[in-house]
């Protein structure tokens, strides 16, 4: 599954495609358990999943997927989620699209933290929640529901083209 993934994105890449969908790319590693299919995460993002908390390691492992410098180009300490804040463009809360990295907190020590991928807002019981996709999420690769208000930062890698169409959503 990961060559024909791969493959596509070389294809796309080829027809002058300037940006991925991350989401897309992690898509086949939903379900994957860090104890039942341990191997083949260690395989995919470089760390044992039980002894390393990932899910900096996943987000990384997917935008080498896409051919998309990790947190390791602007992080000395690319597995920690909060090395995603120096990556990429900042971009405003109210901009959000699918494929956007955000980090939130985790625990109560300033260096802790989560990451993964936006995908799409929900509505529940009239409360605004973003879904996530990322790993050592419930310790799997899963969707889960955040409060967007407790989002850190939302990332997203630069467009090179010279018609930036992100530039004034940008902070």
């Amino acid at each position: 599954m990961r060559v024909l993934i791969i493959i596509s994105l070389v294809l796309l890449g080829a027809c002058g495609t300037t940006t991925t969908d991350s989401v897309l790319t992690a898509q086949p590693y939903i379900g994957l358990s860090e104890r039942q299919d341990r191997i083949q995460i260690r395989e995919l993002v470089g760390v044992d999943p039980v002894r390393t908390e990932w899910c900096a390691a996943f987000v990384n492992a997917v935008l080498e997927v896409d051919g998309i410098p990790g947190s390791d180009t602007v992080s000395a300490n690319p597995l920690m989620a909060r090395s995603f804040l120096a990556w990429g463009e900042r971009v405003k809360k109210s901009h959000i699209q699918r494929g956007d990295v955000v980090v939130f907190p985790r625990g109560n020590k300033g260096w802790q933290g989560h990451v993964g991928f936006y995908v799409e807002t929900q509505i529940r019981a009239g409360v605004e929640y973003w879904v996530i996709l990322g790993g050592n999420q419930s310790n799997e690769v899963r969707y889960d529901l955040y409060n967007p208000s407790r989002a850190i930062a939302v990332r997203r890698y630069p467009v090179s083209d010279s018609n930036n169409r992100y530039a004034n959503l940008i902070e």
